[in-house]
């Protein structure tokens, strides 16, 4: 049977026993600790589609694998630290979109990172992936790293024998390369088209990647009719919907209704109406392995989107 905690009880037992260090934000619990806490990234949107500003954590119900659990670290987005992975698609049929792509992201940066605050890598990947520039918090050194981000040239294509887009094998290297190293809010920003040409990894890996390191996946899908031919080419739609839902984040369409940079605009303000929740589980870890979650608003007709699983180290 489970005994009745008060607030202080919690944070004093894991001060004394796990080393825990707090901060205070916003009359919140922002942590940062050596314990198990499963952290879990949250929007919440209403029936017209507009975020949720005003949560506090007594309005989420909280479950693992079917079992309820108490919230016991919560925090909005402004006083927590962000780590992104900028990830651009630079194949060939990506050539006529990459100028629109670049002059969007950097405004984007501009308008997001918080130098000293935020850090920010990006990512190529094409017949290769390539690491343009590592994380840093200077929007100036990022803005010049995205002049380099394009496309391979034809001698390039032909000695690769037509290219390729190593999606996947993009996503998983940024994961456990770069992401599980970092605490705080991770997120990937994918641009591409959803199609995947020549990856070592499949779907399934990157979204577990992804979920291992505790990262988000916002997808942008910008694809250039044109460039398959005048039938078209594979639908790369489903592809980066599932990197997004699966891990938590959300996926975009440019459009003639939707650009790019409205898309970036609307990114940033998820980002910025983001919730931080923590919990340790009371289930004991006997075997490593995904656990589902399972985050609600109490509050009905209103949708959490977080991810709805994580992996469970023993």
């Amino acid at each position: 049977m489970r005994g009745h905690f008060t607030r202080r009880d919690v944070l004093q037992a894991a001060a004394t026993l796990c080393g825990v260090r707090f901060a205070r934000a916003q009359d919140e619990t922002v942590f940062s600790t050596d314990v198990r806490v499963v952290n879990v990234l949250a929007t919440v949107r209403n029936k017209t589609g507009s975020l949720v500003g005003n949560f506090s954590r007594e309005d989420f119900s909280l479950s693992e694998d079917g079992y309820p659990q108490t919230i016991r670290y919560f925090a909005r987005e402004s006083d927590l630290s962000l780590t992104l992975g900028l990830m651009v698609d630079t194949s060939a049929s990506q050539r006529r979109v990459l100028d629109a792509e670049r002059g969007a992201s950097r405004r984007f940066l501009d308008q997001v990172v918080r130098e000293n605050k935020d850090q920010v890598f990006i990512m190529q990947f094409d017949s290769a992936v390539q690491m343009r520039q590592a994380l840093t918090s200077s929007v100036g050194t990022l803005e010049n790293a995205l002049a380099y981000v394009d496309t391979e040239t034809m001698q390039q294509l032909r000695l690769q024998r037509g290219g390729g887009t190593l999606l996947y094998d993009a996503v998983v290297r940024a994961s456990d390369e770069v992401m599980r190293k970092q605490r705080g809010r991770k997120a990937l920003i994918v641009l591409s088209d959803g199609v995947d040409l020549g990856s070592d990894g499949t779907l399934r890996d990157a979204v577990d990647a992804a979920l291992r390191a505790d990262t988000l996946i916002y997808s942008i899908l910008y694809s250039d009719p044109g460039a398959y031919g005048i039938f078209g080419g594979p639908d790369g739609s489903r592809v980066l919907q599932r990197m997004s839902n699966d891990s938590g984040g959300s996926f975009f369409e440019v459009s003639k209704k939707q650009t790019v940079d409205q898309i970036f605009d609307v990114l940033q303000e998820e980002l910025r109406s983001q919730y931080s929740l923590g919990y340790t589980s009371d289930q004991p870890v006997t075997t490593s392995g995904f656990r589902t979650i399972q985050l609600t608003a109490k509050q009905k007709g209103l949708v959490v989107q977080a991810r709805h699983r994580y992996w469970a180290q023993r």
